[in-house]
């Protein structure tokens, strides 16, 4: 039996690493898995506090995160097509204005 302090480290671990990914790229696309990396974190830290806990909601909690992360991407994606359309970049720092 893997312990729970065990999975508490790897949701921290991959956490920390969405966060830096996010803080660091200025790639829009790269900005989104980030993001997307830090929901499963926190999925994997829900999932694992219900396992311990004998309890089914933080189950019920993860496929709200993973119906939330869905539409994130699905809406973020579509935000990004447009803004490549408009702009020609996926660069953060130069997407500064929805008109162009």
């Amino acid at each position: 039996m893997v312990p729970l302090e065990w999975y508490i480290w790897l949701a921290t671990a991959v956490f920390a690493i969405g966060v830096a990914g996010f803080l660091t790229r200025r790639n829009i696309i790269i900005m989104f898995m980030s993001i997307e990396l830090m929901l499963n974190a926190v999925n994997i830290s829900l999932i694992s506090f219900s396992y311990y806990l004998q309890d089914l909601r933080g189950h019920i909690l993860s496929f709200f995160v993973i119906t939330v992360a869905a539409a994130e991407a699905a809406i973020g994606l579509a935000i990004i097509i447009s803004l490549f359309r408009n702009k020609a970049t996926v660069h953060a720092d130069e997407m500064n204005e929805m008109k162009g």
